[in-house]
């Protein structure tokens, strides 16, 4: 169980947040709260308060952030993108999970039929949602959402494109120290900060070595945050010149090497993929086949629902590189299949939140499935309506930039916008075996949408951008000097 460091850090965070919002410029501040939120934050543990959504990792930075941004510092945070469809998507996203709360209010009842007298096990019972928790279902919604428009608000503009990867590699820079630590004595930084580990530690081992985990839910999570790094130093070495570029060129070397230290095969493969992609084609290259793997992400379920994914070959091609990544594989297939099953006797609205949505024996009411992909648990748990509202919000982003690419002559593009365009692709690739979508991915697909909007509409953001706006306390002596620096 967490220890009480782990809610004193969580209480925290607030007076954290507001430091650095009077010591950084705001978008800085702002990105640094929700990267630096993520990464230290304890994993696992939650308020969980009634009526109200969990505060954890995942909740309380981006509600710190929306209220310092919007009722402090009095920055407009709209939720109403300008293309129709996104409006639509978030509509659907936020209202779509009431038609789940009311079609979800029965009470599952799991009984044995031992001695031919069926038993009702009271601990077997899975309660029905509650009309008093829609209001919860809804604002969590909304703040899943929060990242996105806060995406969409400060980081469309090239700068801040760029400062999103620049936190990026520096936050990963130091996150390594403790991942090495990791890596030479296995994953104990959470036990000793927190006093508990968050995961199953055989999950930790591979080739004779551990991999790390440090704040994180799973190994997986923390080496794709590594390959968000990775990817970052790329984009930065190729538009820095003279020493900037050595820096930038020295970073990319270490955080490559590095995340071959974390042993995770499916991060690999995407660092050696995408980095020749980022360094060597020109963005429309990279859009088009960005494209490509967002309508695989998007369609995977259809086509697994249909059985037109050949798994029989994928497991034999997985048995002749790694019998032991084959069974892992396997394990996920059979659980999907699981899933899909439950997920079919409510396809529209699914079965809602509390494991409603996992497969349970008959009898015990013990959980016999363990969902790993992102698009499993959410089709199970909110149906098509929710799979479509969430990986539509997902995906567009880079549909809208394609569509306004087309338009654009490639030298005025931002040439730092392709990074983020390849993370939110590599996070849509991996979600079909994990559920690794994290707030930094909303940030992301907010922040490529926002930039298709100012290029489809430049007469809006034709004010100088001022990329460090105003800080949350400013003495006279600092406010003069920041005003002759922008001047």
């Amino acid at each position: 169980m967490p220890n009480s460091i782990a809610s004193v850090m969580l209480l925290a965070w607030p007076v954290v947040s507001i430091i650095l919002f009077q010591r950084l410029p705001l978008e800085r501040a702002v990105l640094w709260c929700l990267v630096a939120g993520y990464l230290i934050l304890p994993p696992v543990a939650e308020f969980d308060l009634p009526l109200v959504p969990d505060l954890n990792k995942s909740t309380m930075p981006s509600l710190v952030v929306f209220v310092l941004c919007a009722f402090v510092l009095k920055k407009r945070i709209s939720f109403w993108p300008k293309p129709l469809i996104a409006r639509a998507l978030v509509v659907l996203f936020v209202l779509g999970v009431i038609p789940t709360v009311l079609t979800n209010r029965d009470t599952l009842i799991f009984q044995s039929v031992q001695n031919a007298a069926p038993t009702v096990f009271f601990n077997g019972a899975v309660p029905g949602l509650r009309l008093i928790d829609l209001a919860s279902v809804i604002a969590n919604q909304l703040i899943v959402l929060i990242p996105f428009f806060v995406g969409r608000r400060f980081f469309s503009s090239p700068e801040g494109q760029r400062e999103i990867a620049i936190a990026l590699v520096i936050a990963v820079l130091f996150y390594s120290i403790p991942g090495l630590i990791e890596i030479r004595l296995s994953p104990q930084v959470n036990i000793w900060v927190y006093g508990f580990f968050q995961h199953d530690f055989t999950q930790t081992i591979r080739q004779g070595g551990y991999r790390p985990l440090v704040f994180l839910e799973h190994p997986l999570w923390y080496s794709l945050f590594v390959t968000y790094a990775l990817l970052s130093a790329a984009i930065l070495f190729k538009f820095s010149k003279d020493k900037t570029r050595l820096r930038y060129g020295i970073a990319l070397f270490y955080l490559f090497i590095f995340l071959f230290l974390c042993k995770s095969l499916a991060t690999q493969l995407y660092a050696i993929c995408f980095i020749p992609l980022l360094l060597w084609f020109p963005l429309r290259t990279q859009l088009k086949i960005c494209v490509i793997l967002g309508v695989v992400a998007i369609v995977y379920p259809m086509l697994r629902n249909f059985e037109v994914i050949p798994l029989d070959a994928i497991m034999a091609q997985a048995q002749a590189f790694s019998p032991e990544r084959a069974q892992s594989l396997g394990y996920r297939f059979d659980n999907e299949e699981m899933m899909l099953g439950r997920a079919a006797e409510k396809p529209l609205f699914g079965w809602g939140g509390w494991g409603r949505n996992l497969v349970r024996d008959i009898e015990t009411a013990e959980i016999i499935s363990i969902p790993d992909g992102r698009w499993i648990i959410v089709f199970g748990t909110f149906g098509w309506f929710g799979y479509i509202a969430e990986m539509g919000l997902l995906t567009l982003p880079l549909f809208y930039f394609w569509v306004q690419m087309r338009q654009q002559n490639p030298k005025e593009v931002s040439p730092y916008i392709g990074v983020l365009i390849i993370v939110l692709t590599v996070t849509l690739v991996d979600m079909l075996l994990n559920a690794t979508l994290i707030p930094f991915t909303w940030l992301c697909a907010g922040a490529i949408l926002g930039y298709g909007e100012r290029l489809k509409n430049p007469e809006m953001y034709s004010e100088p951008k001022r990329l460090f706006e105003g800080r949350l306390v400013m003495s006279p002596k600092e406010g003069a000097k920041e005003k002759r620096t922008i001047m």
